[in-house]
């Protein structure tokens, strides 16, 4: 995968919400933030736009995706919020101005298609918390600091504690993914990343867990769960589930799905719909090792 050039002091970084709508007083912080790095803040013209529950029209979320996009003085662009709504852009998407002058992506849930759509051309792009998340808590403040170590290019290394290994002492690869029900959302498209020989990252929010069960079957239908290079999964976050009990854990569904591969899998990274979300280089090389009660993690 292509990395874009590391983020220096002084440069651009654009604010935009491809998806739900959101205020200037809620991006507020975020920029805050931004300028005590000492890096210049571009808010984008969808900050602020209704329409619905969009920020403006797909046409003018479009447009200032592409601005921004095209704009080469802007080195990194921060998607403002999740939700819905990224979908309905992806295909409009003039990528030539990107193509000369690649600049990092950063955020996450909805803008699984983003990253999936950058996967795909061969860029690597940044799983990340968002403006809206920003707040003064330690979790926001260490997923801060996870994302302007990404952004300069620096390897993120620490112990992590709380990670359930299901299989395997290692796991190794380039991780590649995102938000399942949004992944799923684009099998069979053009946009559809290359999983063989990644490690499939996966994350989710608030869906039934007969729900998680038929994107995963689906997933393995297609053939994308077979040739992975291992499963790290992160939050799975507030699930529900029936009246009639569908007897499993989001955590096992998950489990059974690729029970039969070899390859090693993870449970707790975390990243994802939780309040420590933890920057993760999609695209970019990760390194699992177990030793004893913790791991060790470097990407």
């Amino acid at each position: 995968m292509i990395k874009p050039p590391a983020l220096q002091q002084g440069d651009k970084v654009a604010i935009v919400a491809t998806a739900r709508k959101i205020t200037h007083q809620e991006i507020a912080p975020a920029k805050a933030w931004l300028e005590a790095l000492g890096l210049q803040v571009v808010i984008g013209n969808s900050i602020g736009l209704v329409e619905r529950q969009f920020a403006g029209t797909d046409a003018q979320r479009l447009a200032d995706l592409q601005q921004q996009f095209d704009d080469p003085s802007v080195r990194a662009i921060w998607c403002a919020r999740g939700g819905y709504g990224t979908v309905r852009l992806v295909d409009g998407i003039d990528w030539r101005g990107f193509d000369q002058a690649p600049k990092w992506l950063c955020g996450f849930s909805d803008i699984t298609v983003l990253h999936a759509a950058l996967q795909a051309r061969g860029y690597a792009s940044i799983h990340s918390t968002m403006p809206v998340n920003v707040a003064n808590t330690p979790e926001s403040e260490a997923s801060l600091r996870s994302l302007w170590r990404a952004l300069q290019g620096n390897v993120v290394d620490y112990a992590e504690n709380h990670l359930q290994w299901a299989r395997g002492e290692r796991l190794q690869g380039e991780v590649i993914g995102g938000n399942l029900s949004v992944l799923y959302s684009l099998l069979g498209s053009s946009t559809f990343p290359d999983l063989t020989g990644k490690v499939l990252f996966l994350e989710d929010l608030d869906e039934y867990l007969y729900h998680l069960d038929r994107m995963m079957m689906g997933l393995k239908r297609a053939g994308k769960l077979q040739g992975l290079a291992g499963l790290l999964v992160g939050g799975l976050t507030q699930m529900n589930d029936n009246a009639v009990a569908f007897g499993r854990t989001a955590e096992q569904i998950l489990f059974e799905a690729v029970g039969e591969y070899p390859y090693p899998v993870v449970f707790g990274m975390p990243a994802g719909h939780q309040a420590l979300n933890l920057a993760l280089v999609m695209g970019g090389p990760l390194d699992l090792q177990r030793a004893g009660s913790s791991t060790t993690l470097s990407l």
